[in-house]
């Protein structure tokens, strides 16, 4: 005779999953502490503090979808992702005490990896497949808790500038704009400018990314069209940012170099993050009608 899993328990799981996300919230309370105080003193990270407050959100709305008995999920994915927090917690452990310039910013990041993967391990081991069917990406979205290890910030900064400079090259050939361009640096008639590292647009950009994990989560069913989604924000952060480097140059040709000091360039960034959003709402909207054409409604 075949043996048959038994239905797991959701009310009594999610009981214990909540004991053991406590738990873990005061193992890893100065961490977590640090990591907000960070956040608040951070312009590119002040979005963490209401992180988890989106996740909650994200599992209120499908709080419907909750069923008190499920399938158990492997306990293989509990073991793998324990074992990657346990390791990830350690390697937080060592940055922190080997010291060096980034430390305290790259031993936080790690840290909130380890409680991330930890949560998840605890989710795995007691909650069955239909719950995390709904907590899971909530779940995934804490990744966000964590700045960015600075190696990998710095390589995010690096591609934006990059292919900032090279967009708003294409927007000055078009225009008709005589340019010579090296890398970043810009030469133009009577002036010379240079996208630098704080003008990558790296802040728009994690925010516009933010922005299309929750909305695909929130409005499309088909995971291709949440990829989708998510992956034109790099396109559109180039675009976004190539233009506003175009703009900045047309005017100090055509004004005066003064405007490199103008409030377009100080305290642009939020006019061109709202440009951004049409073109990036369009999509979500055909999107929105190629997922309703490909998962039709329920009779």
């Amino acid at each position: 005779m075949s043996s048959v899993t038994p239905p797991l328990d959701e009310r009594s799981g999610l009981r214990r999953f909540v004991i053991a996300a406590l738990i873990l919230l005061a193992v890893f309370a100065l961490p977590l502490f640090h990591v907000v105080r960070f956040s608040l003193q951070s312009d590119l990270y002040s979005f963490i503090v209401i992180v988890p407050f989106v996740s909650a959100y994200l599992v209120w709305i499908e709080r419907t979808r909750l069923t008190p008995a499920g399938t158990p999920v492997n306990r293989r994915w509990a073991a793998a992702l324990a074992v990657m927090g346990l390791a990830l917690a350690t390697l937080a452990l060592v940055i922190q005490q080997g010291g060096g310039k980034h430390a305290g910013v790259d031993a936080l990041a790690f840290s909130m990896y380890a409680l991330v993967g930890l949560l998840g391990a605890a989710a795995c081991f007691f909650l069955g497949r239909a719950t995390l069917k709904v907590i899971g990406f909530p779940l995934a979205f804490l990744v966000f808790l964590a700045p960015f290890p600075v190696a990998v910030e710095v390589g995010i900064e690096t591609v934006l500038q990059h292919g900032s400079s090279w967009t708003a090259h294409r927007f000055l050939d078009l225009a008709g704009m005589p340019v010579f361009r090296e890398g970043t640096y810009f030469q133009l008639p009577g002036f010379a400018m240079q996208v630098a590292p704080e003008c990558s647009g790296i802040r728009s950009t994690l925010a516009l990314f933010l922005t299309s994990l929750v909305a695909g989560r929130m409005f499309l069913r088909s995971p291709s069209n949440q990829l989708i989604l998510a992956a034109v924000v790099l396109p559109l952060a180039l675009v976004r940012n190539g233009f506003r480097v175009f703009v900045i140059g047309e005017l100090c040709v055509k004004i005066g170099p003064h405007m490199i000091h103008s409030w377009i360039h100080r305290q642009g960034g939020p006019l061109f993050f709202t440009l951004s959003l049409i073109p990036f709402s369009l999509i979500l909207f055909l999107l929105l009608r190629r997922d309703r054409r490909a998962i039709p409604s329920a009779p």
